[in-house]
């Protein structure tokens, strides 16, 4: 089986650059969130039920969901958040068909990345063998959004409070890393991990990870919000 990394992080972490590095060393990689973009694209199910939750004012001239129009009026908005996944569709599905699909394919050398902001609380990462989660200061993420996405810093601020604390989320990761150095840095980092991980496989040691537990018990505190979302939730936090 090929070595499955789940990838997260807070906004302007670097999380995407994390991805390319991997890359760079041969991994396939699935970006969860353009996954899920292509399933409100014209002409689906979820463009439809997009559009008639949120109003025809989020379709740009292009004829696709302008997802700026649309991001300002779900971040920071539970409820709006909400009814945006239910609209969507089963992101659950898409995620893992993905994921499915590298392990009946790709042969015991290889390393996939699986790139998503909301990978930990949905569940996804049980389905990688193992779980990164990258993080940032807030000031720095702050400057970055500015700086490099065009952000007021009115915007800035509502997309850092909209995340899910770092300090959540780092019990159920294997491998947690703040991003707040340099690109030198960041490659050093994230190579030397994957060395650690490969040189464990080829040892035929065990790759054994914390998300399960994590998931379990965030699971028993949080499965009706999470219904609510529209996410597919498992009976049992160990079910496949």
């Amino acid at each position: 089986m090929p070595l499955v990394i789940g990838l997260a992080g807070t906004i302007a972490a670097g999380k995407s650059t994390v991805a390319q590095l991997l890359v760079e060393r041969g991994a396939q990689h699935c970006d969860a969130d353009k996954l899920v973009h292509r399933l409100y694209d014209p002409g689906t199910p979820g463009f439809a039920r997009v559009v008639e939750a949120f109003g025809v004012e989020i379709v740009g001239p292009d004829g696709y969901i302008d997802r700026k129009v649309l991001g300002a009026k779900v971040f920071g908005k539970p409820a709006e958040m909400n009814k945006l996944t239910r609209a969507i569709g089963s992101i659950t599905e898409a995620v893992k068909g993905v994921i499915d699909g590298w392990r009946a394919e790709l042969g015991d050398d290889a390393v996939c990345v699986m790139e998503a902001v909301n990978l930990m609380e949905p569940g996804y990462a049980r389905w990688c063998d193992q779980t990164w989660l990258i993080g940032v200061d807030d000031d720095i993420a702050r400057r970055r959004l500015i700086e490099t996405r065009g952000m007021s810093e009115e915007e800035a601020n509502q997309r850092l409070a909209s995340m899910v604390p770092l300090a959540v989320r780092a019990p159920g990761a294997d491998w947690v890393y703040r991003n707040n150095g340099t690109l030198e840095e960041l490659r050093d980092a994230v190579y030397g991990e994957l060395d650690r991980l490969l040189a464990k496989r080829a040892a035929g040691e065990p790759l054994e990870s914390k998300f399960p537990a994590w998931w379990a018990a965030f699971l028993e505190q949080n499965r009706e919000r999470l219904k609510q979302t529209g996410v597919t939730i498992p009976e049992r936090a160990d079910a496949p």
